[in-house]
């Protein structure tokens, strides 16, 4: 059973960047109202697709570098991430089935 992974500044790369599947990176707030509803659904998620997909989040709070990086300018953002490159990017509080679309695309 797979489970949702909080990665960082220093393992990013490892975990997201080389990943051998597809990983959706939810990148969030603590004091973030959506963000803490989304958790449950990436849970979910994490365990209805599998090893299949990886499903990471990321504190925006402590994770500065990253949140330039990758142009984050609202929370909750998702962005899937294939072969190291980013392939899609959401905004805002998602369902699982649209989640799940955007990660078999």
């Amino acid at each position: 059973m797979s489970n949702v992974i909080e990665v960082n500044d220093s393992t990013f790369e490892a975990e997201v960047l080389r990943s051998p599947v597809p990983v959706l990176v939810d990148f969030f707030g603590e004091h973030c109202g959506p963000c803490r509803m989304l958790k449950p659904v990436l849970v979910g998620l994490a365990e209805s697709m599998g090893d299949s997909v990886k499903i990471v989040t990321v504190d925006v709070a402590v994770n500065e570098r990253l949140v330039n990086d990758h142009r984050i300018s609202a929370v909750p953002s998702l962005i899937v991430f294939k072969e190291g490159k980013e392939l899609h990017r959401m905004v805002g509080l998602k369902d699982m089935k649209y989640l799940k679309e955007a990660l078999e695309a």
